[in-house]
């Protein structure tokens, strides 16, 4: 949802009054959580959450919707609760896209810059990314994203904005992102039938990068890793542009399932011994050290060495970290990503994750949380919700690129708002 109040002051700063802009909303769904966030974009750029709802999720496996009544009612739920604590009325949101299904691949386009001045125009550059956009797809999937890289301007290569030069030639390169069209439609149903509509479709590992980048790490090279319950979402920049996207099918979920096999315990025991006792590093445990398993069946608990579950989690999460490696070999970039792996996710925060990776990998590894972000961020400013408040983030970038009126919603209790010029100046 986008709310537009006009100019009307949204609070009291040292400064005097911030002038509210707009209201954002982000749904996250993850295979263990629904998240709905409400943020306000003030005129500085400042980005404030208002509302918010957390709930546990059902109905959907590695990312992708297997029940669709289960997922209708986690989403609801977790607009219900945002809603709550901000007093708006939810009418449409950014969405993330999760699950393996979401690949990746770039593209170039050329045109010839028309108009009599020959200067690059708007509309030179939209039809240089149609033509890139223009390569074989299979009809199964559907296109989330076509994500200019750069562009060449009569040969001239590294313009990033090319937009009133004089030339002859334009040729842009795209980052194009798909993913099945049917898993796509089942999302959207789910969400419409929540009653949302759909402001953007957003694939979760370039939310997720949104929220613990930099600009420094985009220019030098650098990866990010979602590690999430279901799955693992993998983004790759360069130059300051995503080269590479993928979503693995591995994540937290499997290191409790290990967990709950070689301890022989219930997968709620093990997620709990996991939270409370798990490290990726045996080295780093006891040879003392003790955990109590839950017997299944019995209720009663036994004893087991602690660094039995660490051997078992570090065996795992050495595996995730291998098939990260085979993907950034697969994008062509092993040993050319100065600023190394940011970790992010809530399986990240597994202790001796990123010591594990930097083993793995031979790079600079870190454990990262979204910042930047005021208001409601109880609990929020952790890897767990990187992808969420990427979404906001990806959404306030978004409408200071969009038309006036393309988004549109209501506060409970007010009439329709509408975006008008502050779009274009929304960022000074």
């Amino acid at each position: 949802m986008v709310v537009s109040r006009g100019r009307m002051p949204a609070a009291m700063s040292g400064r005097g009054v911030v002038e509210r802009e707009a209201v954002l909303v982000a749904i996250d769904v993850g295979t263990s959580k629904v998240v709905a966030l409400i943020g306000e974009v003030t005129r500085d750029g400042s980005l404030t959450i208002i509302g918010k709802g957390t709930p546990t999720a059902t109905g959907l496996k590695k990312g992708v919707v297997i029940n669709i009544d289960q997922t209708v009612a986690s989403i609801r739920s977790a607009i219900e609760g945002a809603e709550r604590l901000s007093g708006y009325k939810l009418e449409s949101a950014f969405v993330s896209v999760g699950g393996s299904h979401v690949e990746s691949q770039n593209s170039r386009g050329a045109v010839a810059v028309s108009g009599p001045r020959r200067e690059v125009s708007r509309e030179d550059i939209e039809r240089a990314t149609e033509v890139a956009r223009a390569v074989t797809i299979p009809s199964n999937r559907e296109v989330l994203h076509v994500l200019p890289r750069g562009f060449v301007v009569d040969g001239q290569e590294g313009v990033k904005d090319p937009l009133g030069m004089s030339a002859i030639r334009l040729e842009v390169e795209t980052h194009i992102v798909h993913a099945s069209a049917t898993a796509v439609q089942n999302l959207t149903k789910c969400v419409v039938q929540a009653n949302v509509r759909i402001d953007e479709l957003v694939a979760a590992p370039l939310a997720a990068a949104e929220a613990v980048l930099s600009d420094t790490e985009r220019e030098l090279g650098v990866a990010v890793a979602d590690i999430g319950a279901g799955t693992t979402g993998l983004a790759l920049f360069v130059d300051g542009s995503p080269l590479h996207t993928a979503i693995l099918p591995i994540g937290g979920n499997n290191v409790t399932n290990d967990v709950a096999i070689g301890l022989k315990t219930n997968l709620i025991s093990a997620e709990a011994m996991k939270i409370s006792h798990g490290t990726a590093d045996p080295s780093a445990v006891e040879p003392d050290e003790v955990v109590t398993v839950e017997v299944i069946g019995e209720g009663a608990g036994r004893t087991a060495p602690r660094s039995e579950l660490a051997k078992i989690i570090e065996a795992r999460m050495r595996e995730l970290f291998e098939k990260v490696g085979e993907e950034i070999d697969r994008a062509g970039h092993t040993g050319r990503l100065p600023a190394g792996l940011v970790l992010t996710g809530g399986a990240s925060q597994l202790a001796g994750t990123a010591e594990l990776g930097r083993e793995v990998l031979q790079m600079p590894v870190r454990v990262a949380g979204p910042s930047g972000v005021g208001g409601l961020t109880d609990h929020l400013l952790t890897p767990a919700y990187s992808t969420s408040i990427g979404l906001l983030l990806w959404g306030a970038r978004a409408v200071q690129e969009t038309e006036p009126g393309r988004y549109e919603s209501a506060p409970a209790g007010g009439s329709l708002g509408r975006f008008r010029d502050w779009v274009r100046a929304l960022f000074p």
